[in-house]
């Protein structure tokens, strides 16, 4: 009896084995579970709380009350468009200002590491720092217009915070170096020796930057764009800061703040929320979708 009890666990763990093969089941798979347990606790489980009680407005109305008051008020429609006017122009600028960049910097250069922690420092200062420094460089007794002032080149301070241009500024400040690292990690992945091989048939630079380079970054260059304008959409303390959070630069998320904690409204501020994330998705989706064309465009049609 003992020794059936000893080893009868190992021919059912055999069995399992043999069943999990038999159904093409990768037992590494299990691996996944802390995983997903992450996602479902930090995100999906928030996310369907929100999203289930942006249906239940505090004023009644019916389950899409919060809905129809966000689309049919102007001044909480308007927040979408001030916020894409921000988020889309700061992305396209870190992205196409970290191309350049990049591309000089994706072989041996002298002092690589010392140009790239230099480029990257503003990750560490984080957004209110930012911000605090735009306050003293470029506010109307900061640095910049003192020195602007004192060289006559001006005859009244710039004004360059507390409005849309502080906010764009504070972005590309804090949204250049994922851009930049983003994109110097795909043109490093890039074969140089196909370059080399454009040369050899008479390809002068920018050509091979045009017809090989930039085709096969093309598709990376959308992964980095997507994820700098989920950065920028999400402004928050910039606009706060640097803005104008009553007029030029109410952004959504203010919106979405206001009202689940200035107004106590946590039903309206989830609808705001869900809002939110359903312009990301719309844009994430369409870039997506360029991307694949792009994708295809750059191993022709293959796959």
């Amino acid at each position: 009896m003992s020794t059936a009890t000893a080893t009868g666990p190992a021919p059912r763990k055999v069995a399992l084995r043999h069943r999990l093969a038999e159904r093409n089941i990768d037992r590494t798979l299990w691996l996944l579970l802390p995983a997903v347990a992450f996602i479902v606790v930090l995100f999906l489980y928030p996310f369907l709380y929100g999203l289930q009680l942006s249906f239940q407005p505090e004023k009644g109305g019916g389950a899409l009350a919060n809905y129809r008051e966000f689309f049919t008020d102007p001044y909480l429609r308007k927040t979408i468009w001030t916020t894409l006017g921000l988020g889309l122009p700061a992305a396209l600028v870190n992205v196409l200002a970290s191309v350049p960049v990049a591309y000089l910097m994706r072989g041996r250069v002298r002092g690589k590491r010392a140009l790239t922690t230099i480029l990257v420092v503003p990750i560490t200062l984080g957004t209110v720092l930012t911000a605090q420094g735009l306050v003293m460089y470029a506010g109307p007794t900061g640095w910049l217009n003192r020195v602007l002032l004192k060289l006559h080149v001006i005859d009244t301070p710039l004004t360059l915070i507390h409005n849309w241009t502080g906010v764009f500024l504070s972005l590309v400040i804090t949204g250049f170096p994922f851009a930049f690292l983003l994109t110097l990690s795909y043109i490093s992945g890039i074969d140089p020796s196909l370059e080399k091989a454009a040369a050899t048939l008479g390809a002068g630079p920018m050509q091979r930057f045009r017809r090989i380079t930039m085709p096969l970054l093309a598709p990376g260059l959308a992964i980095t764009f997507t994820l700098s304008f989920v950065l920028a959409f999400s402004v928050f303390p910039s606009a706060q800061l640097v803005g104008d959070p009553a007029g030029s630069t109410r952004v959504i998320s203010i919106a979405a703040y206001d009202a689940a904690f200035q107004q106590f409204d946590y039903p309206m501020g989830s609808t705001i929320a869900m809002i939110m994330a359903m312009i990301m998705l719309i844009v994430v989706g369409l870039v997506m979708a360029w991307r694949s064309l792009l994708y295809r465009g750059a191993t022709g049609g293959k796959g």
